[in-house]
């Protein structure tokens, strides 16, 4: 019945109960302009659900928020950071470093693996495509097993 829409291959996006969200500091050219890799993972796996490189503001809150919006979570662990505590709902959302460990440990993954997303590195981008475009290929490849 799929061959009838041009298609035999279905994305089906799991439920996931629980996520931990958190942001990431990095920058480009200089420590001046600062740039942030916001993203999420499934609290029981530690499988990233959605990622968004962007300034630190709510936009990029709001913008992950979209991301994960098919997944139907229930419930979000977070640091205090105020963007959190101003969109997520208050009965979805708990603040606090217990919940938080997975996405916390995934940082210092990724320090360690991108150099560009060392606090004290000389290996850097000069503009924000080419910043965005490494990290997201590292990402897509290592979390998700393709390229973009």
């Amino acid at each position: 019945m799929l061959e009838q829409f041009g298609s035999t291959e279905v994305d089906v996006v799991p439920y996931i109960e629980e996520a931990e969200m958190d942001e990431m500091w990095s920058f480009v050219g200089s420590k001046k302009q600062q740039r942030w890799l916001w993203h999420a993972i499934d609290h029981q796996t530690g499988q990233v659900l959605a990622y968004v490189l962007a300034p630190h503001t709510d936009a990029a809150l709001i913008q992950l928020q979209a991301l994960l919006a098919p997944f139907g979570i229930e419930q979000f662990y977070t640091d205090n950071w105020g963007a959190y505590s101003r969109y997520l709902e208050s009965s979805k959302h708990t603040i606090g470093k217990a919940n938080t460990q997975k996405i916390e440990r995934k940082h210092l993954t990724l320090r360690t693996r991108i150099k560009r997303l060392a606090r004290k590195t000389i290996c850097f981008s000069k503009s924000i495509w080419l910043h965005d475009v490494v990290i997201g290929l590292f990402i897509n490849r290592y979390e998700f097993g393709r390229a973009i």
